[in-house]
């Protein structure tokens, strides 16, 4: 019996090997054999998770074929391979990707660092802030005090609490966006939103048109449902949408969904204007696409300025446009609270669908976001917020253009992330190196498709003062190991640090 559960081609093998070049032009930089630039490709490939565990690897000759390389240099690098433990072969079985023992299995997204590794690790993989207290206290507090009438009821909302559904309506209306509570459901965070809405539009095989760079979750989130994603390049720095690319792409593809995060996007920070957001709506109606406008960075502006109107502003209908918006980067992650806001009849769908999904939201936790939205406390933990984000900015923003003068990135105006072009270097190489001296960080290539953006990382504004100027130092300690060809077993362990 075969010990693989998945295959990966050698065409799209090759394309992700190629994609984790070195950009040119690292002084110092030493010149590995390639059968050992290969081993190493593969297997950062394995640590990030991008080529699954227990995937079936090409055959040597196919590998050689797809890279112009010789046999022989496919098969010293499968021989590496299975020495350092990242490849199990059996005869008639093929070879299969694994991880040494002990070693921790990779994640294909960007999951919280486990508590107990809090102490030795600065963990910028995950762009969350601590609950703004005492407004999270507060919120449990007034939930529980009005919990007692729903404990009475069989307690499933499959749409949402019709307080909650209502207050959300009310929040688009005084935005001049009239919007009735059957235009809402409240969904288990973002995540369940989306996942929700691909699964009601987009059946395996269809397209779905991305931005690129997009969000690592839910790009993997789309994978997993088995759709085609159709990459649709952002333009340089924070101008973000190149609405010239986007009706190309909309024309000639015509994908069944499109996602965008115009309100401070993940990862690059940008903010389309209004003129891009009506070109968006625009295009996807004309090309019969349901636009999925991702709104959950929304609150996060950090420097003054007017805020452009919705998206959902020039569909208030709701025919082209569905909305998502979320409690956890405006308030905390922890409270696993979204929201989907569409044309009655897709909401309708979204609720007879979800019969045979999760049933419905935790009640305490809707009353929690309805008691802080309707007694003021949200606008109130929204600006606490707004003020550990932006001192985090500026601190980190600080440190890592003293620490690391080389890197390139825009100060974004709002948002929670920093997209950094990592001075010539491998993402993927910074990220596995940067856990070796205590800083975790995401590699540019989990935020594409096929492999692309390894040249950039991904830095959160998550940490603040000694701590930012920490991680920006152990940022640099590994770039100089990876510039110098010496990200091996031989780099330091990381130092305790206490914030």
């Amino acid at each position: 019996m075969a010990e693989w559960t998945s295959a990966v081609g050698a065409a799209q093998l090759a394309r992700l090997i190629t994609s984790q070049q070195e950009r040119p032009g690292v002084p110092g930089a030493r010149k590995l054999p390639a059968y050992r630039t290969l081993a190493d490709g593969i297997r950062l490939l394995v640590l990030e998770g991008r080529v699954p565990v227990a995937a079936r690897l090409p055959a040597e000759r196919e590998l050689a074929v797809a890279l112009s390389f010789s046999r022989t240099t496919v098969a010293a690098a499968y021989e590496a391979l299975r020495g350092e433990g990242f490849l199990e072969s059996r005869r008639g079985s093929g070879s299969w990707t694994s991880v040494p023992a002990g070693n921790p299995l990779p994640a294909r997204g960007l999951e919280p660092l486990p508590p107990e590794s809090l102490g030795s690790m600065i963990d910028l993989g995950c762009a969350a802030l601590p609950a703004p207290e005492p407004w999270l206290t507060k919120a449990v507090q007034g939930a529980l005090e009005e919990l007692p009438p729903y404990a009475h009821t069989h307690g499933d909302y499959p749409a949402g609490l019709p307080a909650l559904r209502r207050m959300l309506a009310d929040r688009y209306t005084e935005q001049g966006i009239p919007t009735m509570p059957e235009q809402i459901m409240v969904t288990t965070g973002a995540m369940g939103a989306i996942d929700a809405i691909c699964s009601l539009f987009a059946g395996r095989g269809e397209r779905i048109a991305v931005e690129s760079p997009s969000y690592a979750n839910i790009l993997q989130l789309m994978r997993a449902a088995g759709v085609r994603l159709v990459p649709v390049a952002m333009a340089d720095g924070l101008r973000g949408w190149d609405m010239d690319v986007w009706r190309q792409v909309l024309r000639d593809s015509a994908p069944r969904l499109a996602y965008v995060v115009a309100d401070f996007h993940n990862p690059t920070g940008a903010l389309a204007s209004e003129e891009q957001r009506r070109a968006m709506v625009e295009a996807a109606r004309s090309a019969g696409t349901v636009l999925v406008a991702d709104e959950t960075m929304l609150e996060l502006r950090l420097d003054p300025g007017e805020m452009p109107r919705p998206v959902c502003s020039f569909d208030p209908a709701g025919s082209t446009v569905i909305t998502v918006g979320s409690a956890s980067k405006a308030f905390w992650a922890g409270m696993r609270i979204g929201w989907v806001r569409a044309a009655p009849d897709v909401i309708r769908s979204l609720v007879a669908a979800r019969a045979y999904a999760d049933l419905g939201t935790p009640v305490l936790e809707q009353l929690a976001v309805n008691w802080l939205m309707r007694t003021g406390g949200w606008q109130e933990a929204v600006e606490i917020r707004r003020e550990q984000a932006r001192e985090n900015r500026d601190a980190l923003v600080t440190a890592v253009r003293r620490e690391l003068p080389d890197w390139e990135f825009e100060v974004p105006q709002g948002g929670l992330t920093l997209w950094a072009r990592a001075g010539g270097l491998s993402g993927s190489r910074l990220a596995e190196v940067g856990e070796r001296v205590g800083v975790r960080v995401p590699s540019g290539p989990r935020f594409g498709v096929d492999g692309a953006f390894e040249g950039y990382v991904r830095l959160p504004f998550t940490v603040g003062g000694p701590v930012a100027e920490e991680a920006a130092s152990r940022l640099a300690a590994a770039a100089r190991l990876v510039g110098t060809g010496a990200g091996g077993s031989g780099a330091e362990p990381p130092r305790t640090f206490v914030a």
